[in-house]
């Protein structure tokens, strides 16, 4: 992710420009690497965020509420020992590094003015959260570390604070157009100009080295050979000057409908229909990591369910196939009937004993005019006529099995479309309620363990809304039991559906009354299109139809239909494309 010094220099100064001045009346530690601090400031209270650990460090203000422990624990306590009542002055940054520097001014246990320091070391798996007296000793630390654990540097409680170790790189803030071209000079041709300069500066995170490659030369695999040195320059430049001017914009890169990227700088590479601007870099972050973790949740959640499911497709998939070996062995049935037959008619020439007969067949001449001769093969221990009754028995079996199988086989394909779908919308779910859904209809239709009790009928979550270009309003269901409720309740019979052909995937509908420009009709269809399991193809087949086209057969599952009545495009969906057009600026409607 995109923390890096330029992220952190945009935190430290919405810090300054919204908490200066503001009192700590609380602070709290709901998770062993993470701190907030509740402060009183002139636009009321806020909160600010700040976490070490090494997947996800950051610090903004947030406006998540967090599930603090029953007992504080001992730095939780150490801090509100040293940092209660005491006012926020302001952050700086420690040059360009990911270190920010909080100072408070409060007073000590004999009612002495006090200065007092935070140290947020925003660095992966070395971040840790420090706090210093006014003369720069250690009160306390996250993460101690000893000589054991660094011979580098130790942060212990008494020692004297010092920055973490300086990086064998540049400092982007003071760089000249002429080192930048010196050392671009020097890079051999074929390296990628986005991991030169990830590599050569501080601060610069490789997605905005990729996005300054991005914009000097359309790509952001660009390399050092195939871009303008000038044109590398300009884009460099200008991001320092951003960041020093303070010309911060929060914003947040959307791929497939998830947030994938966040910055202080617009990330032109995902493209402009891709990205979405926040009000503040807190709102920014607090949604990233939320529907990061959301998203964690849900998958982690529905893991068993799709275990389940999986095994499903597989049992059911080993079942077709065997039935369908069978079947083609009942299109031997024929054969049993045309030998029995040849038996009957020259049962004088078989004799008992006998294990094979060569035998004319007068039903069949060949090219030359002569009748064709066929081996049958015959079991000894029968008479010639008990021979033939044997076969007339297997093609009579065969008939009736190939009734039996084509049914059964017909079942098991219509069970498999159903699993597939359930998985389809598995992989889709998106929130707690949309996989409770999910969990509900499986349980209804006997895959998932039996619950307690027996889930509610209501369908909780509402189909994703989108806008096409000529202002109609597509409904997308997201599981089998929405699709149900958009197709058979919601959605007005002269209404056109959409769905993704010979594929699990969602139903779609266009609000349209039955009539829409063909740019809107394309639009639903790259919509359906996105939201079935071909997504990602090109040129998928969507059938159409009105809605009052669509039936349910009595008994089915969740989620069937049929209709004969129909239409197919052949569409491509762009991503960014659909993204945008998502009401709500690409957040879920529900």
């Amino acid at each position: 992710m995109a923390y890096d010094a330029g992220m952190l220099a945009a935190v430290i100064d919405e810090l300054n420009r919204g908490s200066s001045g503001g009192r700590v009346d609380k602070v709290y530690q709901p998770q062993n690497d993470t701190v907030i601090l509740g402060l009183r400031t002139r636009d009321g209270a806020r909160r600010l965020f700040m976490r070490c650990g090494a997947n996800d460090p950051r610090m903004a203000y947030t406006a998540e509420p967090a599930d603090n422990p029953a007992v504080p624990p001992t730095l939780c306590m150490l801090m509100r020992k040293h940092f209660v009542g005491s006012v926020f002055v302001g952050a700086t940054q420690a040059g360009f590094e990911r270190v920010a520097r909080l100072e408070f001014n409060g007073r000590d246990e004999m009612g002495y003015d006090s200065k007092k320091f935070i140290y947020a070391e925003v660095m992966g798996k070395n971040s840790n959260l420090i706090f210093t007296d006014g003369d720069g000793k250690i009160l306390g630390a996250m993460r101690q570390v000893d000589f054991t654990t660094s011979r580098l540097r130790q942060v212990l409680s008494g020692m004297q604070y010092e920055l973490p170790p300086a990086q064998d790189k540049r400092d982007p803030l003071t760089e000249t157009r002429d080192g930048f071209l010196s050392l671009l000079g020097e890079c051999i041709p074929e390296r990628q100009a986005a991991k030169h300069i990830n590599a050569t500066y501080l601060g610069i995170s490789p997605t905005v080295a990729r996005e300054i490659a991005f914009r000097a030369a359309g790509s952001t695999d660009a390399t050092v050979g195939g871009s303008s040195g000038y044109l590398l320059w300009r884009e460099f430049s200008a991001v320092i000057e951003l960041i020093k001017e303070k010309r911060f914009t929060p914003v947040m890169a959307y791929s497939g409908g998830a947030p994938a990227e966040y910055s202080f700088l617009p990330l032109l590479q995902y493209g402009e229909g891709a990205l979405r601007t926040y009000g503040s870099f807190g709102e920014l972050l607090d949604t990233f990591y939320g529907e990061r973790d959301r998203r964690a949740l849900v998958k982690s959640r529905a893991d068993d369910l799709l275990r389940t499911m999986k095994s499903a497709e597989s049992r059911i998939c080993r079942k077709l196939d065997a039935q369908r070996g069978e079947l083609a062995d009942c299109e031997r049935g024929d054969e049993y009937r045309r030998d029995a037959d040849l038996i009957t008619a020259n049962l004088y020439l078989i004799k008992r004993g006998d294990t094979a007969a060569r035998l004319t067949d007068y039903s069949e001449m060949q090219e030359d005019g002569s009748f064709a001769v066929r081996t049958v093969k015959l079991d000894g221990r029968l008479s010639p006529s008990a021979n033939a009754q044997r076969l007339y028995k297997k093609y009579a079996k065969s008939k009736t099995a190939k009734r039996e199988l084509a049914k059964q086989i017909a079942l098991g394909e219509v069970e498999l479309e159903y699993v597939r779908s359930a998985l389809d919308a598995l992989s889709r779910a998106e929130t707690g309620a949309e996989l409770a859904e999910i969990r509900d209809e499986l349980w209804r239709s006997g895959y998932a363990g039996k619950q307690k009790t027996p889930p509610p009928k209501k369908i909780k979550s509402a189909p994703t809304e989108f806008v096409t270009s000529g202002g109609y309003t597509v409904l997308c269901g997201k599981n089998n039991l929405q699709n149900d409720e958009l197709t058979f309740r919601r959605a007005d019979r002269s209404d056109i559906w959409f769905h993704a052909k010979g594929v699990p995937g969602s139903h779609v509908v266009l609000v349209c009354g039955g009539e829409a420009p063909d740019r809107d009709m394309t639009e639903a269809a790259e919509i359906a299109a996105f939201h079935s399991g071909a997504a990602g193809g090109d040129n998928i087949a969507v059938d159409y139809t009105a809605v009052r086209n669509i039936k349910k057969p009595a008994g089915a599952r969740p989620g069937y239909v049929i209709y004969h009545t129909n239409q197919t495009a052949y569409v491509t969906p762009d991503p960014e494309k659909i993204m945008k057009m998502k009401r709500n600026g690409g957040k879920n409607s529900n």
